[in-house]
């Protein structure tokens, strides 16, 4: 059985790069490529796509790979499996594509027996996480209480690009107040005191970009 796959990249070397090491691997066959997350949703929405390659900040267009991840999933059974590669292994990057459906998340230095394997687990309908990334996960799990929620994380990167408690609620569509009490948490788990410190201990820890 061929593997079709779908790169979604907008820098064209990196494609290049993709395509140069998957075509190489038996029962692969790149089909398609897109330099927007908008484009990618579209051409997997058109079929004869297996596993979308699936890069998550794009420099064209409105979506991030995480809300074209979720575009391309929402579809059911029969949609195209996403698997995200990014340079990113923030909590905050991580846990978006996972909740958007994506079947894996590997980062960008994978090497390419990593990514082969990858792409055949994820055409599988199994999950494919970078060893980093899943020992993040784990981290998640085993501490509950201590790590900030996908919510809290969201505020806390608005927070990161200056944005004032009211510009956070009318894009995170929450009142002023349920910031506050996000912020409140986020302070406590981080263990600080101050927006800014926040945004210094959670870029620290990789729990949000630089």
């Amino acid at each position: 059985m061929t593997i079709r796959l779908l790169l979604a990249d907008d820098h064209p070397v990196v494609r290049a790069g993709l395509r140069a090491v998957l075509d190489t691997e038996p029962g692969f066959t790149v089909v398609a490529e897109a330099a927007t997350a908008e484009a990618a949703v579209e051409r997997a929405a058109a079929g004869g796509v297996d596993v979308v390659l699936m890069d998550l900040q794009f420099t064209g267009g409105a979506l991030h790979g995480s809300e074209a991840t979720a575009a391309i999933t929402a579809r059911g059974p029969g949609a195209p499996r996403v698997l995200v590669l990014t340079t990113y292994d923030t909590d905050a990057d991580i846990l978006a594509a996972v909740e958007a459906g994506a079947s894996g998340y590997l980062l960008k230095d994978a090497p390419p027996e990593e990514l082969a394997a990858a792409v055949r687990t994820a055409a599988a309908g199994q999950s494919a996480l970078a060893p980093a990334v899943a020992h993040r996960l784990m981290n998640r799990m085993r501490t509950p209480g201590e790590t900030l929620t996908k919510r809290e994380l969201e505020v806390l990167e608005l927070v990161g690009e200056g944005l004032s408690n009211q510009q956070i609620s009318k894009r995170l569509f929450l009142s002023q107040a349920t910031v506050k009490s996000h912020l409140v948490h986020v302070f406590a788990k981080l263990g600080v005191e101050s927006r800014t410190a926040a945004v210094a201990e959670a870029r620290a820890r990789r729990l949000i970009r630089r």
